[in-house]
């Protein structure tokens, strides 16, 4: 039996090609890391090559699962997500980009490892909800949806809500003693 739960994907949104962008390492000269992003439009046609260009640039990434728009210095409040192929995946609602995420729902913390490509030297351990619920909607249509999840993908929602939220993983852990040296990419 596959361990992974599979949900019901997010409706199809059809992006165009997307391109490969730069990361934005901390710290940030020009402060997009940790700035709060603004709501956009999703169905506004930039916003849609956003959401591509994230995707794109979160596939050519080793290890990464995730990509917010201010990592690539865009302040909008828009992330892409794909946890289908980590290894602590429980359930996973396959690729999609949320638009103006809500978080509406948190419950059961634990703490765990986790990395940033704007932070690629650390890891740090971070406390976060085992079970969450989120609203957002879906670049260029428009369409509200709501993802409930669990284990790591929930744990990597919330780790691109606050990079919207203009915070690192490093503003939520315990202190010193929770921050390691990278050693590889998962």
């Amino acid at each position: 039996m596959d361990p992974q739960r599979r949900h019901a994907p997010l409706p199809a949104v059809a992006l165009p090609a997307g391109r490969v962008l730069p990361v934005l390492t901390a710290p940030d000269p020009g402060r997009v890391l940790d700035t709060p992003c603004a709501d956009v439009d999703p169905t506004d046609p930039a916003v849609v090559a956003l959401a591509a260009d994230l995707v794109a640039t979160m596939r050519v990434s080793p290890g990464c699962v995730g990509l917010a728009a201010n990592q690539v210095g865009v302040a909008a409040r828009v992330f892409s997500l794909d946890v289908t192929r980590h290894p602590k995946t429980r359930t996973t609602h396959g690729c999609f980009v949320l638009v103006n995420p809500v978080l509406v729902e948190a419950s059961r913390k634990e703490r765990g490892r986790e990395g940033c490509m704007s932070v690629p030297d650390f890891t740090g351990d971070v406390r976060r909800a085992t079970r969450l619920v989120v609203t957002g909607r879906l670049p260029g249509t428009g369409e509200e949806v709501t993802i409930t999840t669990d284990a790591f993908e929930a744990r990597a929602i919330q780790h691109e809500l606050d990079h919207l939220d203009g915070l690192l993983f490093l503003d939520r852990v315990a202190g010193a003693h929770a921050i390691h040296p990278r050693t590889t990419y998962l």
